[in-house]
């Protein structure tokens, strides 16, 4: 379904052609003044020079072949040749009464694309840090938001579950467990069930073992053949690796779950590890990677660039391969399972270089199709007071169980300090302190456009007025606990009448804005794009609750079409709080 925006542009265009101008010119915007004007077209600007004439003169010729639309109440020019056009209310209510009949009200949905978005990259035997949430929760987002426009979408985590650190891990357990029948060659019976590590181990035992490799030459080799040996196909290390990725993923599905993230694929560098052979044949036929000083390279540079741009290394002079080798491989791999027509990357702006390497080889070595989209969704780093990445009080890396926790524990304190407190059991308390901290981590982040970093404040994100999560949250429970009183007064919404308010009609001006704006989200990668108009609706709907004695209003039609608002701005709401992958608590 097209936007009101766009049959607007549509009806605009043509009165451009009929007066002779080229049909482009009339493309319409929502006004950066609502007090003025609710759209406006400013093609005669752009017109002038191409027509030689004024834009005055431009838009007043256009003027009359919109005077007379009907949908129109006026339609004005303002200097220097602005055409300003404000909706006759019977139209605007003529377009809620749409939106509203609509199940999905009336939003529209994209040509349709198959995309996968890789938006998770943790690492097996590490549980999550507060690094990586953004990825989280902006990849799952973008995910939503291209599958409610209609598209294919594969999410798919891309788990670092390869390569040297289950080596080092595998020689850490053996230092500590030596009899462990993973670690007998000439073992020939059934492995256990159960795994011999728990997440607290893996989690002690990486950092551990990455230590005394960077002190100890001879466990560093051992952890080096011990990777060799599991690549190889030793059966007793792959049993092990295969336990290492069962308690890591559990243990992360747990954590990603309480974000509301939720992965399509759980794939892993050691499902992409099959293609590398593919890799460096398909590099080496195409003449595209030479040696230098032992290692195997691919020049990507092109005489238009204006930085420098360094050659891809596919693998060092020990053989050992690097992040772009996995990553080409795993582009060969999704290419073959999925034929996407997109790919998303949802990685840190830090890896801005490696992406443009690893798109350009991929390319050149017809990887994929040239129409292919390869794109970098960066974000920037969420940092603490002192504008450095976010850590603990100690100076660690904070988990983000620990984060999620404390989210949880803070809006605990003000539910408990709160009227509602009283009303709710003590399941039910922990229950909306867990939906209003997880809100409040993901509004405070996902209201910043992605590239940009932030400063984490928790005390700022719980508040319920502003642009927070939990404001979003209680708007649609006052909107609710309103429907609710409505329902047991024997009122319910009915058909929608023309806006009675100013701020009647600009609520209902934004609601048509949505299509325009996830169209531009899905765009452009930017979900602050979504949560800005969000708290545009939330905003003008309690300026019209304020304004307005709902339920005490004796004309029922009108009292009736009021109701018919809010529902509306209701299922608004919950609609776009879904693709947030948010939940709304039913008392707050």
């Amino acid at each position: 379904m097209s936007t009101l925006k766009n049959r607007l542009t549509a009806i605009v265009e043509e009165a451009f052609a009929a007066a002779g101008y080229n049909k482009e010119l009339g493309a319409v915007t929502f006004s950066d003044r609502p007090d003025l004007c609710q759209f406006q077209c400013n093609g005669a600007l752009t017109g002038a020079k191409i027509h030689r004439k004024s834009p005055m003169m431009i838009a007043n010729d256009v003027l009359p072949n919109l005077s007379e639309n009907e949908i129109f109440k006026s339609v004005t020019v303002a200097p220097p040749g602005f055409i300003n056009m404000i909706l006759s209310d019977e139209f605007i209510a003529e377009e809620a009464e749409k939106m509203a009949e609509s199940d999905r009200l009336a939003l529209p949905v994209t040509e349709k694309k198959t995309i996968v978005v890789d938006y998770g990259g943790p690492n097996v035997a590490k549980p999550l840090h507060v690094g990586h949430l953004r990825a989280a929760i902006i990849g799952e987002t973008l995910k939503r938001l291209a599958r409610f426009l209609g598209n294919d979408v594969i999410g798919d985590v891309h788990l670092g579950d390869w390569g040297l650190q289950m080596g080092l891990i595998i020689s850490e357990l053996y230092r500590e467990q030596p009899s462990l029948c993973y670690f007998d060659e000439n073992y020939t019976g059934e492995y256990p069930a159960e795994s011999p590590v728990t997440i607290d181990d893996l989690s002690r035992l990486y950092p551990q073992a990455s230590a005394r490799s960077k002190e100890d030459e001879e466990f560093r080799m051992a952890a080096m053949q011990a990777t060799k040996e599991l690549q190889n196909g030793r059966a007793g290390y792959v049993a092990l690796w295969r336990k290492f990725l069962e308690v890591s993923v559990a243990d992360l599905k747990r954590s990603y779950a309480r974000l509301g993230v939720d992965f399509d694929k759980w794939l892993g560098e050691s499902d992409a590890d099959p293609y590398v052979a593919p890799l460096l044949k398909i590099l080496d036929d195409k003449k595209l990677t030479y040696l230098s000083d032992g290692a195997l390279i691919a020049d990507v540079a092109e005489e238009t660039d204006e930085e420098p741009m360094p050659p891809v290394i596919i693998s060092k002079s020990d053989g050992s391969q690097l992040y772009a080798t996995t990553d080409l491989a795993t582009i060969i791999q999704r290419a073959e399972d999925f034929n996407p027509n997109e790919i998303w990357y949802v990685v840190d702006s830090r890896q801005s270089m490696h992406f443009k390497q690893v798109f350009r080889l991929a390319k050149k070595a017809g990887l994929v199709d040239d129409d292919t989209v390869l794109y970098h969704v960066g974000f920037g780093t969420m940092n603490g007071s002192d504008g450095k990445p976010y850590k603990t009080r100690e100076g660690g890396v904070m988990s983000l169980s620990v984060l999620i926790d404390s989210a949880k524990a803070a809006a605990k304190e003000r539910i408990e300090a709160s009227e509602v407190a009283k009303d709710l059991t003590d399941a039910e308390r922990d229950d909306v302190a867990e939906k209003i901290g997880i809100a409040a981590i993901k509004f405070g982040d996902l209201i910043n456009h992605r590239a940009r970093d932030y400063i984490f404040d928790l005390d700022r994100f719980l508040a319920t007025e502003g642009k927070t999560g939990p404001y979003l949250q209680y708007t649609v429970v006052r909107i609710t606990s309103l429907l609710n009183k409505a329902m047991a007064a024997n009122a319910a919404p009915g058909k929608l009448l023309p806006p009675q308010s100013d701020t009647e009609r600009e609520l209902l001006i934004k609601l048509f804005s949505v299509g325009d704006v996830l169209l531009r989200a899905f765009e452009d990668k930017a979900p602050n794009a979504i949560c800005e108009v969000m708290f545009d609706i939330a905003g003008l709907f309690n300026r019209f609750y304020f304004e307005n004695k709902i339920l005490a209003q004796e004309n029922e039609e009108i009292r009736a079409s009021w109701l018919g608002i809010i529902e509306l701005v209701r299922r608004m709401l919950l609609m776009l709080l879904d693709i947030f992958s948010t939940d709304v608590p039913e008392k707050m």
